[in-house]
């Protein structure tokens, strides 16, 4: 996987975020765009869709961009020569499996050599499967072989590698079966077995090379969990690895970030992720507890 010197950090490097994109509220590059900036990043946002809000409150307007509107962007984007200063490229959902093939193309033919972390937004434990067909088919058979990084919840952990996670073992054996299928490194956002807590939640990191992570952080009393939080965590640890921390070190400082702005999101009181006034607690927030597996 690429890595940077210490010394060179995050404000010489530029990122490519594809994802949806709300004009209300916090999700897709709405939530990763503003604190990738905020943390020193150059963003070059390109959005999948765009909605008047996100489709957790079930009305909303807009629409989903074809595969060919996203060509487009890419092809100029080519002619600018922007492709020769992108460092990481950061996706998340998918609206059809012809997008999927337009980004992956992409990336072959521009940035063979830019680091690739790929959410593989698929579903919930909630909501169960939420995309269209053929998107998790893309994500398993083209996607995984490709991208360095992947950042499942525990719904995608266990569509993606065919495991039941009830326990830590569990969890543990899926992210070696979704290794060989490509990932270098595996970011569990949210993590719930038969030895979690009722009012704790955890995040599991995992190297191909067999080092893993974990971290747990109390369960905040959110009436409605934040859309969003999700691409904000991608966002996060993308931006820990290009400032050349190690998997540990990325795994607690994206945990702390994550924690620091659910407190705040709890103490406005909103549905949303306060991302605004939260973005000095989050950039400068302390790491959380890793103990390795």
């Amino acid at each position: 996987m690429p890595k940077v010197k210490k010394d060179e950090r995050n404000q010489m490097q530029t990122i490519l975020s594809i994802q949806s994109h709300v004009a209300f509220g916090h999700v897709g590059n709405a939530a990763a765009v503003f604190p990738l900036q905020r943390m020193g990043f150059n963003v070059i946002p390109i959005n999948t869709v765009q909605f008047s809000n996100h489709t957790g409150y079930g009305d909303f307007t807009g629409q989903v961009f074809e595969a060919s509107h996203i060509t487009d962007l890419f092809d100029g984007l080519a002619r600018r020569g922007v492709f020769k200063n992108i460092n990481a490229v950061l996706t998340g959902y998918v609206g059809a499996p012809a997008l999927g093939d337009a980004i992956l193309g992409m990336i072959n033919d521009h940035l063979p050599n830019a680091l690739w972390l790929c959410d593989p937004v698929m579903g919930d434990v909630d909501r169960g499967m939420f995309v269209r067909d053929g998107i998790p088919e893309f994500f398993k058979s083209r996607a995984l072989p490709r991208a360095n990084i992947i950042t499942p919840n525990q719904f995608e952990l266990e569509h993606l590698s065919g495991v039941a996670v009830n326990s830590l073992d569990d969890a543990k054996r899926a992210c070696q079966i979704i290794h060989a299928l490509g990932p270098e490194t595996i970011l569990v956002t949210s993590l719930i077995h038969s030895e979690t807590s009722d009012n704790e939640i955890q995040m599991m990191a995992s190297h191909r090379d067999g080092a893993q992570y974990l971290v747990t952080t109390p369960r905040l009393p959110l009436p409605i969990a934040p859309n969003g939080a999700g691409d904000f965590t991608s966002a996060m640890f993308l931006a820990r690895h290009l400032m050349g921390d190690d998997l540990k070190t990325a795994l607690s400082m994206t945990a702390g970030a994550v924690f620091a702005l659910f407190e705040e999101t709890m103490r406005a009181g909103t549905r949303e992720l306060a991302l605004i006034s939260a973005q000095d607690k989050y950039v400068n927030a302390n790491g959380m507890p890793v103990v390795g597996l």
